[in-house]
């Protein structure tokens, strides 16, 4: 097997992931870029695996199956924060995202029960 062809895809399917990451505003494509990122680097590592096995047999499978597990809990947090924000801005813009000022309404931290009373 050539191992050119994977290698060229891989490399165009990370291009256009970190295109995405890099153009889009929307927070889900950014993600959606995130995961094309992602499973490039998967054919990298089974390509890698099937041409070259000289040391450990089967390790490029397995760290493919960990990015495929990191990829998960990403998409789980990141859909959690998108949704987050979608509530708080009723967008899910990246541009709109302020990094240094507290959310619109300003809301005060709860009192507990116990310094009420004081």
């Amino acid at each position: 097997m050539r191992p050119v062809i994977p290698y060229v895809t891989a490399a165009l399917l990370f291009g256009f992931g970190v295109y995405g990451v890099l153009r889009r505003r929307n927070a889900v494509l950014v993600l959606m870029s995130v995961e094309l990122m992602l499973n490039a680097v998967n054919l990298i590592l089974v390509t890698a695996d099937t041409t070259a096995r000289a040391v450990l047999p089967h390790s490029g499978q397995v760290f493919a199956l960990f990015v495929i597990v990191l990829a998960a809990a990403e998409i789980g947090v990141g859909l959690a924060i998108v949704l987050q924000l979608y509530r708080l801005r009723a967008t899910v813009a990246v541009d709109d995202v302020p990094l240094t000022e507290p959310p619109a309404g300003g809301h005060e931290p709860a009192v507990l029960d116990s310094e009420a009373g004081r």
